[in-house]
């Protein structure tokens, strides 16, 4: 694939800017055994990853036969994350990134699936470094109609960038993600976790180990 030069750069949050994944599945797995349910092992987890919250609840309550509604799975589970989340730790290269296009004047925003009530649980670390976005677009945002893999996160953050579609490049670890960011006519580079079969990312521009195996010069951005 020839590159683009590419003008703003959208990350999605969980699993990609930091390690929250290993929240979702503790607190998944809690409440399974409280209900009974099955273990909520990969076979479910990587169906699971970059969904919206309704459609994540539903997910799970079928899958692990929960005798529970997903909006009660959703209720259920918010003290318990609300407890985990403040201890987030960023994933390898995602600040150093950030900093770096932030310090280069490359517009960048943050299209997450995550709530704005747990977007700010999870950055009680790392504030400084998330003040660099100049946009932060939530699942909740009242401008966003359908959680990914729909396009519409990515869309607004192009918007509020002042960004064509086009000229933006997108980081997400999910295969909805990914989904979602070719429906909106970006770029799009997968760094999923390992055990993630290559299959699906097939739609992936890239596929990357790390943020930090990340070369900016090949996409036309300011190199390191």
């Amino acid at each position: 694939m020839n590159a683009p030069h590419i003008k703003a750069v959208i990350f999605d949050m969980d699993g990609l800017l930091l390690d929250t994944e290993g929240v979702y599945t503790e607190v998944t797995q809690l409440i399974s055994d409280r209900y009974g349910g099955r273990a909520f092992d990969w076979q479910f987890k990587q169906n699971t990853i970059g969904l919206g919250a309704y459609d994540l609840a539903s997910y799970i309550v079928g899958a692990l036969e929960l005798p529970i509604s997903p909006e009660a799975f959703l209720e259920l589970r918010t003290p318990l994350m609300n407890e985990r989340f403040p201890h987030a730790n960023a994933m390898a290269g995602a600040e150093a990134l950030v900093r770096h296009l932030s310090a280069n004047g490359v517009p960048i925003a943050v299209g997450t699936s995550s709530s704005r009530h747990y977007f700010d649980l999870k950055i009680s670390r790392h504030r400084e470094w998330f003040g660099l976005f100049d946009a932060i677009v939530t699942a909740d945002d009242p401008q966003v109609g359908a959680a990914k893999p729909a396009p519409d996160i990515f869309l607004v953050a192009a918007q509020r960038l002042r960004m064509a579609p086009k000229d933006c490049l997108v980081f997400e670890d999910s295969p909805f993600g990914i989904t979602a960011a070719k429906a909106a006519g970006m770029y799009a580079v997968a760094i999923p976790d390992p055990a993630m079969p290559d299959e699906k990312f097939r739609h992936a521009d890239r596929r990357l180990l790390s943020l930090e195996a990340f070369e900016p010069q090949a996409w036309g951005l300011p190199n390191y």
